[in-house]
């Protein structure tokens, strides 16, 4: 059996190679100290407007940052990132229902395939009408790309898959918005989450019922048809269901698609005059303008990562905003270049790497798919039905506007507006 300790040249006993003193273990729970940069200013106004000054410092200095304020350790390196991303050995996931305080709160069921089928059948009947109605409301020198398409688009998608009806998707949005802003760390926002929460279930249960009954196609109904081992399923699940559905990476992603397109018309010439790389372009937006900064993970228990020990249950901050401007993935990072050749301009399959090029992270779309080839009886991925709305929309918007420009006072930027949440152009003005 190997000892913890050896004995020294004086009989002294010290640490055996390979393990760390309690005392090393204590001075490493505190933080680390620099003058490069305050723990304070990762909750502060930068990391709302241009966070990569700080995410830089992190990378290059401190890649596993241990953050004593947020109680968390920064991972921001693009390797690193994506390989606690797909270490499910060691690492977890934790629910936003986990977030509210309750994992009872419902249960998500988008493993279920029937699930998932009737949300791509649903998105794929409805995107070209849902565009069309978009676009033709977009007149005049008052329209404004990231209110009227961006965050319209899908919301009515929501409404489609549910199969909501027109007059309910402005209530429907509030109280979806509500639910999301509260699983994050406010507890004002947390409590107003959970009534969201409710007042959405009451809303579902009736509809819920009558699709036991009488199924369509749409979501609701494919849940209420599942044979769950456990229990039927609820009002709740359905809630639950939308919860966990991350809609952050289509709207953000809309808005910083055509924010960088507009305010860069170089990189808008190339798009306009081909096309195809409408692709790359929604791509390399994720690469250089993820809407979704970070996610965490959770340490499954105590694991020896990036030089540091991490205890059981430390939380990890997974940064892809700065790990998507590593220099040692991408080759001039901080700028937007469509179709750059260092990119893999395809799905990733495992992980965040195909054909030997780096993808840029994109959380929100859940992991890319672990498949060769989508097996026939399975919907395409999450990863990829987003990144098909986003191209399709953005080429119809294109062709029935192809001389779009900023109006002339328009000063777009891509921010955040409170902590964690979806960082993007909130407004951009256009003339079309």
């Amino acid at each position: 059996m190997t000892s913890a300790y050896e004995i020294g040249d004086a009989d002294e006993l010290l640490p055996a190679s390979g393990y760390r003193t309690y005392e090393v273990f204590q001075r490493e729970r505190v933080g680390e100290t620099t003058n490069l940069l305050s723990p304070r200013e990762l909750i502060g106004d930068d990391m709302l407007t241009d966070p990569h000054r700080l995410l830089s410092i992190l990378r290059e200095q401190y890649p596993c940052y241990r953050d004593w304020k947020g109680n968390r350790f920064w991972i921001t390196r693009y390797d690193d990132v994506t390989s606690i991303f797909v270490d499910d050995a060691n690492f977890e996931t934790r629910s936003k229902r986990w977030r509210f305080g309750d994992e009872s709160l419902g249960r998500s069921l988008w493993g279920h395939v029937p699930v998932l089928t009737a949300r791509a059948t649903r998105i794929d009947g409805a995107l070209t009408g849902i565009v069309e109605g978009a676009i033709a409301d977009l007149t005049g020198a008052g329209a404004d790309l990231s209110a009227g398409f961006a965050a319209r688009i899908p919301l009515e998608l929501w409404g489609a898959v549910l199969d909501l009806p027109a007059d309910d998707l402005p209530l429907f949005a509030q109280r979806y918005w509500r639910m999301q802003r509260g699983a994050g760390w406010d507890m004002t926002d947390r409590l107003g989450g959970l009534a969201a929460f409710a007042e959405l279930e009451a809303d579902i249960a009736p509809l819920l019922q009558r699709r036991r009954v009488d199924p369509a196609d749409d979501l609701i109904s494919a849940i209420a048809q599942l044979d769950l081992d456990d229990a039927p399923a609820t009002a709740a699940d359905v809630v639950a269901t939308v919860l966990e559905a991350d809609h952050e990476t289509l709207h953000g992603g809309l808005a910083n698609l055509w924010c960088n397109l507009l305010t860069q018309p170089d990189q808008f010439d190339v798009v306009r005059s081909d096309r195809r790389q409408m692709k790359f372009a929604w791509l390399e937006t994720l690469r250089h303008s993820p809407p979704v900064h970070a996610v965490q993970r959770f340490a499954r228990h105590e694991v020896e990562r990036f030089g540091r020990l991490l205890p059981d249950g430390a939380m990890l901050e997974l940064s892809a905003a700065a790990a998507n401007r590593d220099p040692r993935a991408f080759d001039n990072p901080n700028e937007f270049v469509v179709g750059r050749q260092d990119l893999c301009q395809r799905e990733p399959r495992g992980q965040y790497r195909a054909d030997g090029l780096p993808s840029g992270i994109a959380f929100g779309m859940g992991k890319p798919s672990v498949h060769p080839a989508v097996p026939k009886e399975r919907p395409r991925s999450i990863y990829a039905i987003t990144s098909d709305v986003a191209v399709t929309a953005s080429t119809m918007l294109l062709d029935a506007f192809p001389d779009m420009r900023l109006t002339d006072d328009a000063e777009p930027t891509i921010s955040s507006l409170h902590l964690g949440e979806m960082h993007t152009c909130w407004h951009l003005p256009v003339a079309i």
